[in-house]
């Protein structure tokens, strides 16, 4: 029944998933990695300031690849010059380059509250997270689209 009513949750904030709605699908994703970690309540309030504070810093780098990388080449790619997607490229590097760094002191971080074991579940969780949410979204539009 937990589950289930997740799920509802999970589809609910999907289907309205945009950047306005950046707050509802952190919670959902709180809740989610709660769940899925089983926390204790000391290892939960040293955990969530760790965690948060870097998934703040993912969500800019995200936002800076968007801006950055993702629009122009929605402008589209017959009008980029070679020079332009040289530029790209050493963009999109640099961007996977913070994020591994990003990565690696969220995990020295995290060492210090919670079992290397639980950090392993902790990026599988964050994987099935954006792969149900992906999923949902997907069926809301599709069923949107079906109407």
């Amino acid at each position: 029944m937990k589950k289930l009513l997740f799920l509802l949750l999970v589809c609910t904030v999907a289907a309205q998933a945009q950047d306005g709605k950046h707050e509802k699908i952190k919670a959902l994703k709180t809740a989610y990695i709660t769940e899925k970690l089983a926390l204790t309540s000391s290892e939960a309030e040293r955990f969530w300031p760790i965690y948060n504070e870097f998934d703040d810093k993912f969500h800019e780098l995200r936002k800076k690849e968007k801006n950055e990388i993702f629009s122009k080449l929605r402008a589209g790619l017959d009008n980029l010059s070679e020079a332009e997607a040289n530029t790209l490229i050493d963009k999109s590097f640099s961007i996977q380059t913070e994020e591994l760094e990003l990565r690696k002191q969220m995990i020295k971080a995290l060492r210090k509250v919670i079992s290397p074991k639980k950090i392993i579940i902790l990026k599988k969780t964050e994987d099935d997270f954006k792969r149900e949410l992906l999923a949902r979204y997907r069926q809301n539009k599709n069923e949107k689209g079906n109407r």
